[in-house]
């Protein structure tokens, strides 16, 4: 790579870091789904309630939009590519700390995040932080650069674009990549038996004592479910009240993934009940 190459590269860094941090914050400030998901954070835990944490990945999403924007309309300097350095590791120490703190948790850095944070998350943020000091290094506006080389600028916006695509959150992308896989290779689970489907699990549990004991709270069907450590858990919203006052919940079922009605006629149960807004549980 010639200098004048690695130059324009360093001016075309402010655009493409706007757009990760601009799909980013939208998630977080827009996101349906960022208060239930909030629950299921590692920020959860450390400010101790699911509210605070909603609270604080909204705070964080206009941050980053507001970053994004400072990114498209001025020109490049050390402030802004600083800051987005700082984002981006202060992203690598958060991802560090859910991993050893909260190792099933999902980390929140993007709506569609529901997992514990992976290879994906940690590259993400690293491209954060080394975006950021392109930023800081670049010499003219990245809108100069693009018209004085518009093939650098083609090739530079492809690769990132790739580059974006494979570290995105958003799987669908892979899917038709996935098929064809199987279809060349076979199926991974090919001969061993079929999960119990979701349908049966909550089948099981609405015929149980547990849930005829815990339905008056419940006021949504099934609005989340996920696997872990060999529990099924379903998720519903609810409202408890208690003294003349009512407060909006969230209502946990666990129940063995692998039961079902054909097998077990009365599960073992595990019920939460947790304040929607902070997080803590109100009865388990």
């Amino acid at each position: 790579m010639s200098v004048a190459t690695f130059a324009a590269a360093l001016d075309l860094a402010a655009p493409l870091l706007a757009g990760v941090l601009g799909v980013a914050g939208a998630g977080k400030l827009f996101g349906r789904g960022m208060a239930r998901l909030a629950h299921r954070t590692a920020l959860a835990r450390l400010l101790r309630g699911g509210g605070r944490a909603a609270r604080a990945l909204r705070t964080l999403g206009a941050l980053e939009l507001l970053l994004c924007a400072a990114l498209s309309a001025l020109p490049p300097s050390v402030a802004t590519g600083g800051a987005a350095a700082v984002l981006g590791a202060g992203f690598l120490g958060y991802l560090g700390y859910a991993r050893a703190a909260a190792p099933g948790a999902s980390c929140g850095c993007t709506a569609r995040d529901d997992g514990p944070p992976g290879a994906r998350a940690f590259a993400r943020a690293a491209v954060v932080a080394a975006g950021g000091v392109a930023v800081a290094l670049a010499r003219h506006p990245w809108w100069v650069t693009a018209l004085r080389h518009p093939a650098a600028t083609g090739c530079c916006a492809l690769v990132a674009v790739a580059g974006l695509v494979a570290l995105g959150a958003d799987r669908r992308w892979r899917m038709p990549w996935r098929r064809l896989r199987l279809r060349l290779t076979g199926h991974p689970l090919a001969g061993t038996p079929a999960g119990v489907p979701v349908a049966a699990t909550v089948e099981l549990l609405e015929h149980s004592l547990a849930w005829q004991s815990t339905s008056p709270l419940v006021r949504s069907a099934l609005l989340d479910h996920w696997d872990e450590g060999g529990w099924r858990i379903l998720q519903y919203a609810g409202v408890h009240a208690r003294g003349g006052a009512a407060r909006p919940v969230v209502v946990l079922f666990a129940l063995d993934a692998q039961a079902s009605r054909d097998a077990v006629r009365e599960p073992a149960v595990r019920v939460s009940v947790l304040d929607a807004d902070t997080g803590e549980p109100l009865r388990s």
